[in-house]
């Protein structure tokens, strides 16, 4: 159990927004999820279970950011695969798209 004394260190993540540098939205209309799916295998040691194939990586996921279609690319894949760290930031030089490097804040707690 973490001490709740020590600060925490967020996570660095990566969005990879579906907009090209100059803000057109990237084709196909289902290239986050196609990108997750080809690295669904990229995943902490003993996780998924015999499903773990069918699930996106903790590493890379889908997700809308502001309505725009992106893909969140969590620093950690780097230090696990670095080939696959370098594979997705690659594709998104590669096709021109926007890189916003950032963290998930918690969400607030609903009771205030």
């Amino acid at each position: 159990m973490a001490d709740p004394a020590q600060p925490r260190t967020p996570s660095r993540e990566l969005f990879i927004l579906g907009l090209t540098a100059a803000g057109r939205q990237f084709r196909p209309s289902d290239w986050a999820e196609r990108l997750c799916g080809v690295m669904s295998c990229f995943r902490p040691e003993g996780s998924g279970g015999a499903n773990a194939h069918l699930q996106y990586s903790p590493y890379v996921r889908p997700t809308h950011i502001n309505g725009v279609k992106a893909v969140v690319l969590h620093e950690d894949l780097r230090s696990i695969e670095p080939l696959a760290y370098h594979f997705v930031l690659d594709f998104a030089k590669d096709n021109d798209l926007q890189v916003v490097d950032a963290c998930l804040l918690p969400e607030p707690n609903a009771q205030g």
